[in-house]
């Protein structure tokens, strides 16, 4: 990584595109922003070779488009695709967007909302077990839930209609889309072609290079990947290499993040709010409950009167996720001279080894009883959807910590990891508006973490 050639005064615009091209990996004249794809075509050359040295990633960018091309050493479900309202896509979403590139990558400079639906149809209409069918309205929400994403993105751009109408009646409404094939082909360019895989596992890294070089990429590649990077989730060589500060300087000084040390690991707090796609603690009813949640784990954890049982970890989930994506592999669609033997060496590999360090457990009784003696407390404050939705509250507040790697999910309960200790001293707030105001809302109420 060449630290000269960046003026010290230059340092916070280079750190900034760093960033931006980490947390997005597609730039367009729109997406994320106006201003992101000037900013990364001023540090083109120094973000092709640091991304590139530092991470093994490669970044190419041309007048419309910057597209980073990164390397996956595992599997994470933490980011997954979300429509303009924020709903996480299932597993028809992904294959409406899927086919829809598909389809535009073979259309004009422009096509209509229904002309592109007939185009899915017929492709869903070849893969067993999927269909698009104008006439539900659930496919015409799904189907456009993906356009919307890729209108996100840049690569369709609304010329005249509305989605929104031809989602409600087909009949009556219409909406045409500019298409712009730059950012449809930029969009999908896997490293493999599916068809050519026995495994998932052909799309990840090679983790058989046990190369210094590859090593120190692979630790650096799960510093900006992953919320926390615990030493027990390494092998021991990369154990050495996060120990070190030579690595994880390099990795502050090309994102401008800070990385905070604990004996069980290292995480990049990143205050800037341009590479974490969750900001915690943060806002909303969820935030602030698993905010709360924490405090209660935390005194649990430390109440010495009242020792928590502990458990070893199960197995690596990312590796539990790949064996099952592997059982649903259709071997007729694989063609056979081009695929690789991926499938040999992963029929005879051992099992997911389990983590020997054991870590607090609490189970499901404890976390709902928990969470219920919140809502009693600050119910008042939260949102609407919430008050009278205890279960689902408690759900998606422990699917936050996991994804924070705060907590890891076992059965009956979930086990609690070392970063959680970070937010134990939450200070809660509650604002009362005075006697002649008509109005309080759930925005008077603030919680803060330590």
């Amino acid at each position: 990584m060449r630290r000269p050639r960046i003026d010290a005064l230059a340092l916070d615009s280079y750190q900034r595109a760093a960033r931006v091209m980490l947390a997005n990996h597609l730039i367009t004249r729109t997406y994320p922003d106006r201003i992101a794809l000037p900013l990364i075509r001023r540090w083109a050359t120094e973000l092709r070779e640091d991304l590139g040295e530092l991470f093994g990633y490669r970044l190419e960018v041309t007048e419309t488009t910057a597209r980073l091309y990164p390397v996956h050493d595992r599997l994470d479900d933490a980011r997954p695709a979300r429509s303009v309202n924020d709903r996480v896509f299932d597993r028809r979403r992904y294959a409406y967007l899927s086919l829809a590139l598909a389809a535009l990558g073979r259309a004009g400079d422009q096509i209509t909302l229904s002309e592109l639906a007939e185009h899915v149809a017929d492709y869903a209409s070849r893969i067993e077990g999927l269909e698009l069918s104008t006439d539900r309205a659930a496919d015409r929400d799904a189907f456009v839930d993906a356009i919307g994403w890729l209108g996100a993105r840049g690569a369709l751009t609304l010329a005249d209609g509305d989605a929104g109408g031809w989602a409600s009646d087909p009949e009556a409404g219409e909406a045409l889309y500019d298409i712009d094939r730059p950012v449809v082909f930029a969009l999908f360019r896997p490293p493999r072609a599916l068809q050519h895989l026995h495994s998932v596992r052909g799309l990840l890294g090679d983790d058989t290079d046990h190369t210094p070089a590859e090593q120190a990429r692979r630790v650096r590649r799960a510093l900006v990947e992953r919320p926390v990077v615990y030493l027990d989730d390494l092998p021991t060589a990369e154990q050495a290499l996060l120990g070190g500060d030579r690595l994880v300087s390099e990795v502050e000084y090309c994102t401008g993040l800070r990385a905070e040390r604990r004996a069980e690991g290292v995480a990049l707090i990143d205050t800037s709010g341009r590479l974490s796609d969750t900001r915690f603690p943060g806002t909303g009813t969820l935030a602030q409950v698993a905010l709360l949640l924490i405090g209660e784990i935390a005194d649990a954890v430390l109440d010495l009167d009242n020792p928590l049982p502990h458990q070893d970890s199960p197995p690596d989930a990312a590796e539990v996720l790949l064996r099952e994506l592997d059982a649903a592999i259709p071997e007729a669609g694989v063609f056979t001279p081009l695929a690789d033997d991926t499938a040999d060496s992963l029929a005879d590999s051992e099992e997911p080894t389990v983590d020997p360090r054991p870590y607090p457990f609490l189970d499901h009784t404890w976390l709902r009883t928990t969470v219920t003696a919140l809502t009693d407390r600050y119910g008042a404050t939260f949102a609407a959807q919430w008050q009278a939705d205890v279960g689902g509250l408690t759900t998606e507040a422990l699917t936050l910590l996991t994804k924070l790697r705060l907590v890891r999910p076992v059965p009956d309960g979930v086990l609690v990891l070392p970063a959680l200790a970070r937010y134990r001293g939450a200070v809660v707030t509650v604002r009362v508006r005075r006697a002649e105001e008509l109005f309080v809302t759930a925005a008077d109420t603030a919680t803060e973490g330590n």
